[in-house]
């Protein structure tokens, strides 16, 4: 009974900020974009643009456009998605027919802004929730998965031809600020989806292995995973048998690592790369620096 309990929770709360992203991104289209022309990216922006040439209800045009993408998605991703992003969709093409708001802003600078946080902050939450607003990202993962193209730059040259029609068709200066709208939406986007911490990870070879990863631990307070070196070469000669540091740490403490690790050894060699996605362990909950003095170095506790 408790699992059932909880797993109506889970749905319910989905299905509630999905919603919620839907009032969002439609408050951007409505009270800023359409009433002044401007587009956002994806298929959206198509609806827009043939609105403005043809007069054709936008919503209509949504829903009609993203019907391919959803045929598509069907043989891509799972059923349940495609069955929350139609309903999601649906939902969006509602809110814009029905909603009436007043014009907030008649100045092009605010308009792009603003609607590109409002877009951004409902498809990131939809995203997050296992739904799209926008069959465009359905194209990229499709193309991804067939061809080995990043959705982001299947997403990117399809706005790109999109702009380039706008200016072609409407003018310069609206696709100039569209551009501008479908950047902040999409900053906007990987924000509520990757959250506001950004993580790094670190590697760290140095013949003072042992102190460094008491200092990490101490003075950090990050978890560690140690691999076991065999043989290694560089400036200061061959070493043998010592232990590779990686970490993953917030990168507003990237510096205070780099002095951390200096102290102790300043020919160190560090390796920093960006983490897309992290999952589990005691990452996003920094070890308690004072009840773990003790040193950890289980393999795997840190990411």
């Amino acid at each position: 009974m408790l699992t059932k309990r909880t797993k109506f929770y889970q749905l319910f709360s989905e299905y509630f900020q999905i919603a919620l992203g839907i009032i969002l991104a439609s408050i951007g289209l409505k009270a800023f974009l359409l009433p002044n022309g401007f587009l956002d990216g994806g298929v959206t922006g198509i609806a827009i643009l043939l609105n403005s040439q043809f007069d054709i209800n936008v919503s209509l045009l949504l829903v009609v456009f993203s019907i391919p993408f959803l045929i598509l998605g069907y043989y891509t991703v799972s059923k349940r998605i495609v069955i929350k992003s139609i309903l999601s969709i649906l939902g969006l093409a509602l809110f814009i027919h029905f909603e009436n708001f007043q014009t907030i802003t008649e100045d092009k600078l605010l308009i792009s802004i603003f609607g590109g946080l409002f877009v951004g902050a409902g498809i990131g939450i939809a995203i997050r929730n296992g739904s799209v607003l926008d069959g465009s990202e359905i194209l990229g993962i499709f193309i991804n998965d067939r061809f080995g193209v990043s959705i982001g730059k299947v997403i990117l040259v399809f706005n790109v031809i999109l702009f380039s029609v706008t200016a072609f068709v409407i003018s310069t200066e609206i696709a100039m600020y569209s551009i501008l709208t479908y950047i902040i939406t999409a900053k906007v986007t990987d924000l509520i989806i990757e959250g506001f911490e950004d993580f790094i990870g670190v590697t760290i070879v140095s013949k003072d292995y042992e102190k460094i990863k008491t200092a990490i631990i101490t003075e950090l307070g990050a978890g560690i995973t140690v691999y076991k070196g065999r043989i290694g070469f560089g400036s200061t000669g061959e070493i043998e048998d010592f232990d590779i540091i990686h970490t993953i740490i917030n990168r507003i403490d990237i510096k205070k690592m780099y002095r951390v690790i200096s102290n102790i050894d300043d020919s160190a060699f560090i390796v920093e790369f960006d983490v897309n996605n992290v999952k589990g362990g005691v990452l996003r909950h920094y070890l308690n620096r004072k009840k773990n003095k003790k040193l950890i170095t289980h393999p795997l506790k840190n990411s």
